[in-house]
């Protein structure tokens, strides 16, 4: 059984609004990330941790029935790390051997790159999506000014879905409550316990969204997939007729 934890409780500081529930492509952002995993054959079932005043704007989302996956919603925490210990907590631990961790706020991913990051964690036990970072990087005083090159060879932006076998990210999240620790990813938790986690070089958009004009440019990325699926669709018709 694999197990599905998206991240929906934060607080949309950079945003100034509620990016989860931001229109983009005529739905709500956190539903593109849902339905994703819903689609997702690999994926048993869907936990969503969310903030305590949007549970209800949930509930209707869910309404629709268009994410059966969905099984829980759970109220998450004050920090992302309590958020996703609170999802762990409601997972059926005798039934599931894999779990994957996603951020709502990362509407572009895919059934495929679910399918291929959960084949890469079956086979180590722990992976990541992640792009290698292709820009110059520097390191910069609080006061925004040029302090010193950082070498940018082998550094690679993490992104979600990070999946695990069930097991270990909870011995890794068990440790990180027991030591009062925070973290800003499964990842790094699972490095505190010294295990290794494999890299799936993703070449695909997922971005996550944070900024507006981030929203500007998930909705060209969603046209963008949508025609290139029509022609698909529109040769089949004419191969039927």
């Amino acid at each position: 059984m694999v197990s599905a934890i998206i991240v929906a409780a934060g607080s949309s500081r950079r945003m100034g609004f509620d990016k989860l529930f931001a229109p983009l492509g005529g739905k709500p952002v956190v539903w593109h990330s849902l339905h994703a995993f819903s689609e997702s054959r690999e994926v048993d079932e869907i936990i969503v941790v969310v903030r305590e005043d949007r549970f209800r704007d949930f509930e209707v989302l869910l309404e629709s029935g268009e994410l059966p996956k969905v099984k829980k919603l759970i109220v998450g925490g004050a920090e992302r790390h309590l958020s996703v210990w609170r999802g762990l907590q409601s997972v059926d631990t005798d039934r599931c051997q894999y779990v994957a961790i996603h951020d709502g706020a990362r509407p572009l991913t895919t059934p495929k790159l679910i399918r291929d990051c959960l084949a890469m964690a079956r086979h180590h036990g722990a992976a990541c999506c992640a792009s290698p970072i292709p820009d110059t990087v520097k390191r910069a005083s609080v006061e925004q000014m040029v302090e010193e090159s950082v070498e940018r060879t082998g550094l690679w932006a993490m992104q979600t879905p990070q999946v695990f076998s069930a097991a270990l990210i909870h011995e890794a999240y068990a440790a990180l409550m027991a030591k009062h620790e925070m973290v800003t990813d499964e990842v790094s938790a699972v490095q505190k316990l010294g295990r290794r986690i494999a890299l799936l070089k993703n070449e695909d958009w997922n971005f996550k969204i944070t900024f507006p004009h981030d929203l500007e440019l998930a909705a060209h990325v969603i046209a963008l997939r949508a025609k290139k699926k029509s022609p698909k669709k529109l040769s089949r018709r004419v191969l039927k007729a």
